[in-house]
């Protein structure tokens, strides 16, 4: 009588486990090390307070709109390397200067709504991965999600020498 017991007990907390209402956690990269506490390095820091030589200048109030103490780090990037940063305000189209390589990728067509569709086949794919990647420690399941979909750089390196391309040199394995 014992034992039916214990197996009833165990059979409860296994469909108590499965069948928690919200949605299973399907993030695989994630080590589940939250402890509730911000995180420090997510936090940015704003470009310092400067007075204006003139208040009658600034720019109306948008909430949730951009501030002038927002940090912009690729207009910043832009100005460091001596570049244009208008440029980079160009209303998100392709510059007129791109049109030509645009054209040419797409000579066999292509599918405008490619990053949709990529998006939702890999959510059900992590969805399916992550079945069965619970453990008692947590660890990454990242990777070993996506195994079988990645390549070995060193062995197409090969491939490629023997076939007589010429290959850019590469570090040692392992490093």
């Amino acid at each position: 009588m014992r034992i039916t017991h214990l197996v009833a007990l165990v059979a409860l907390v296994g469909l108590t486990a499965c069948s928690s209402g919200r949605e299973r956690d399907i993030t695989l990269h994630n080590l589940k090390s939250y402890n509730g506490q911000p995180e420090e390095f997510s936090v940015l820091p704003a470009k310092p307070l400067v007075q204006p030589e003139n208040y009658s200048d600034l720019p109306p109030p948008t909430p949730g709109g951009a501030n002038r103490t927002d940090q912009t780090p690729k207009v910043d990037a832009v100005v460091a390397l001596g570049g244009d940063p208008s440029r980079l305000a160009s209303g998100g189209g392709v510059p007129s200067s791109d049109t030509a390589i645009i054209s040419r990728a797409s000579r066999y067509g292509r599918d405008g709504e490619i990053r949709q569709t990529l998006a939702t086949e890999d959510h059900a794919y992590r969805k399916r991965k992550s079945l069965f990647s619970w453990s008692i420690v947590p660890e990454d399941e990242y990777y070993r999600a996506y195994k079988r979909q990645s390549l070995d750089p060193y062995s197409w390196l090969a491939r490629y020498r023997k076939a007589g391309a010429r290959t850019p040199s590469a570090p040692p394995p392992g490093r």
